[in-house]
């Protein structure tokens, strides 16, 4: 069972963010939601020069912007590093502004870390998965600091619960989630 996004939820004595970008915001969005432990996931843009952004501005490339996701989750369910280790081994963190045939600079790879402790979780990994050989190619993920946020359209938002049948979600979507389930089984939601 998939959480609604949107559903008011008990909420932890702690909470913390994490904002990633891995290409579209509908992929990241739908992978997150399955996790357990995570809380609520907004599709939007960072990293950009235009404020109050648009889909239509960021969809240029001119803006700056990367899709990301803001990622609300429990540390007392699921870690940082467990998010990064979700986020690293669901998109190809090796091809500069582009996942997929999604191309250009707002679909780039990118963690932008909200504190001195995400920084450094972010780089040892990186530099783990460079030295193990992992991927064929060096991983040229940016690693900066968070930027402002900017909350995407709301039919961006629960794209995938909300258009399960529509031919990138089955085609793009529907597979990283099949990999997730399958990488991932201890980190799921119960019934996800």
């Amino acid at each position: 069972m998939i959480v609604n996004n949107e559903a008011a939820r008990d909420q932890p004595a702690q909470t913390e963010v994490a904002t990633f970008g891995a290409g579209c915001f509908w992929c990241v969005e739908a992978v997150f939601l399955e996790l357990d432990g995570v809380l609520a996931v907004e599709s939007g843009y960072s990293g950009g020069t235009v404020p109050d952004t648009t889909y239509e501005q960021v969809s240029t490339g001119a803006t700056g912007h990367a899709e990301v996701c803001r990622i609300r989750y429990d540390p007392a369910k699921i870690g940082y590093d467990d998010l990064l280790e979700v986020f690293w081994k669901t998109h190809d963190p090796t091809t500069p502004n582009r996942q997929g045939n999604d191309i250009g600079t707002q679909y780039r790879s990118v963690v932008f870390y909200h504190n001195q402790q995400q920084k450094a979780l972010a780089e040892k990994y990186r530099r783990q998965l460079d030295a193990s050989g992992a991927f064929q190619s060096p991983i040229v993920t940016e690693i900066v600091p968070a930027a402002e946020f900017f909350k995407a359209e709301q039919y961006h938002q629960d794209y995938y619960r909300n258009n399960p049948q529509r031919g990138y979600c089955r085609v793009v979507i529907g597979p990283k989630l099949e990999k997730l389930r399958k990488l991932f089984k201890d980190k799921l939601r119960p019934g996800a």
